[in-house]
């Protein structure tokens, strides 16, 4: 029995894969502050020309340079685990496989495309790149990748986590970048939401609104901003994941996969490892993919199909996604990189199409899952990854209820071990499950009641969980 699969580093993927140019419904464009599509050079004081090129692209495979790959190289390729000792717990007959991005120095997925993003900047002549984290991971990574590349990064962190998570901090500090807690006085936007509420939490949405304002406020022209989830380009650098999984289930034999599972707060993670597998699903391919979000913060769920800002002051053009309004502030639960308002217009796009079935789950469950998983596997998970093991869980049981060899794979997104205080409210009893109030959903939707609709197109080949939007 395999139990850890490994590449070569002249196995790594040279290309990543964009998954806009095999779709199979059109996605709706983004909108500007006229309601007519945004075009490239429209965003060019926010990112580089070559971002912003992948950003707009429909070629299928994008050429990763060697001076990214030679970055890369740090860490990867990541190891496929078999979670051999997981399925012995669940005594289930479902195969069920891992994939390792803990592994990177800051631990969690996100250096895939913050090496990247930091290397086009570079390129660009970019001194300067200010950004938004949550949980800490994307901050981490970002202050990782400016480092290697001699850039100076400032991180607007959610103020729950930077209170929850200080080693984050330290991690960013480590690695020469600024953290501030977000809503600061810095900007206009943090200093406005300070008057309204000085005890506020917080938000992803507050964050990129700082983080917008910092950079385009630049005089000197030498500052970008850079996002760790929910657009195009991110999602296409994270495919190197679901790329390396295809190589390393070839090399054991694996033939058929049956369930692709990953958690999903602005889609990058779960993006990674599924778009390459969702392509074979558009080919025909017989396999069920599921993006999971606490019940607390159920956009792909609960939240309509709108167009939205992707940050609290407006500052972002309008995204077709699903969404629980701009002005949602989510509860402070643990899983802060889970904590967005919305969605990765990729990954909605393929939820209205059927090709992604997403899914919500309590706290209490992810928890749960979570300490048997360090049980039985070994590694703590990330608050975050531990929705993504929850649901595998899930389908392991389902797969021994039905009595059939099911093969499951699932993104294991990052460790845990900056994250330790949840557990210890966990082990405490002073954590509870929060499903979101429909009053309080309804309230923050009505900052996007006059915004333009989107229209969900879809070619019916697929059922789709959410019929009640299309």
């Amino acid at each position: 029995m395999q139990i850890k699969v490994l590449l070569e580093e002249h196995e790594i993927p040279r290309q990543w894969y964009n998954l806009a140019a095999d779709l199979p419904s059109p996605m709706q464009p983004p909108l500007g502050p006229t309601g007519q599509p945004v075009r490239p050079e429209m965003l060019t004081p926010v990112f580089p020309m070559g971002v912003i090129e992948q950003e707009v692209s429909r070629e299928r495979w994008i050429t990763i340079p060697d001076e990214i790959l030679e970055m890369l190289y740090r860490w990867r390729p990541t190891p496929l685990h078999r979670a051999v000792f997981l399925e012995r717990a669940l005594k289930t007959p479902a195969r069920i496989y891992y994939k390792d991005e803990s592994v990177s120095p800051p631990g969690s997925h996100k250096p895939n495309t913050a090496v990247a993003q930091a290397w086009y900047n570079k390129q660009a002549g970019i001194k300067r790149i200010t950004t938004e984290t949550g949980a800490g991971q994307w901050g981490s990574a970002l202050a990782f990748a400016c480092r290697l590349l001699g850039l100076e990064c400032k991180v607007y962190m959610v103020r729950i986590s930077f209170d929850q998570k200080p080693f984050r901090r330290l991690m960013m500090e480590t690695w020469g970048g600024k953290c501030i807690a977000s809503p600061s006085t810095e900007t206009q936007t943090g200093r406005a939401i300070l008057e309204q509420d000085p005890n506020t939490p917080g938000s992803l949405g507050i964050a990129i609104s700082e983080a917008i304002e910092d950079a385009v406020g630049d005089e000197t022209g030498k500052t970008r901003y850079s996002l760790g989830s929910v657009l195009n380009h991110v999602m296409l650098h994270q495919t190197i994941i679901g790329l390396e999984v295809k190589k390393q289930f070839a090399k054991i034999g694996e033939k058929k996969v049956d369930v692709v599972i990953g958690c999903a707060g602005g889609g990058s993670n779960f993006s990674g490892l599924a778009f390459p597998f969702m392509a074979d699903k558009i080919a025909g391919a017989d396999i069920t993919i599921i993006p999971t979000e606490p019940s607390s913060c159920p956009k792909m769920t609960r939240g309509p199909f709108a167009y939205d800002f992707g940050d609290t002051a407006g500052m972002t053009p309008l995204l077709p996604m699903f969404t629980l309004g701009h002005t949602f502030v989510p509860p402070p639960i643990h899983a802060g990189g889970l904590r967005y308002h919305g969605m990765a217009p990729l990954v909605c796009q393929s939820i209205v199409e059927g090709l992604a079935e997403p899914r919500a789950i309590h706290q209490i469950e992810c928890y749960e899952a979570a300490v048997l998983f360090a049980q039985t596997e070994g590694i703590i998970p990330a608050p975050e990854t531990s929705h993504a093991i929850a649901a595998t869980i899930q389908e392991a049981k389902k797969a021994k209820e039905e009595g059939k060899e099911k093969v499951i794979v699932f993104n294991f997104s990052g460790h845990g071990l900056m994250d330790l205080v949840g557990y210890e409210k966990y082990f405490a009893g002073r954590l509870e499950d929060y499903p979101l109030p429909e009053e309080l959903m309804s309230r923050s939707l009505a900052a996007i009641k006059d915004l333009p609709k989107p229209k969900p197109l879809r070619t019916g080949r697929w059922k789709s969980a959410r019929a009640d939007v299309v």
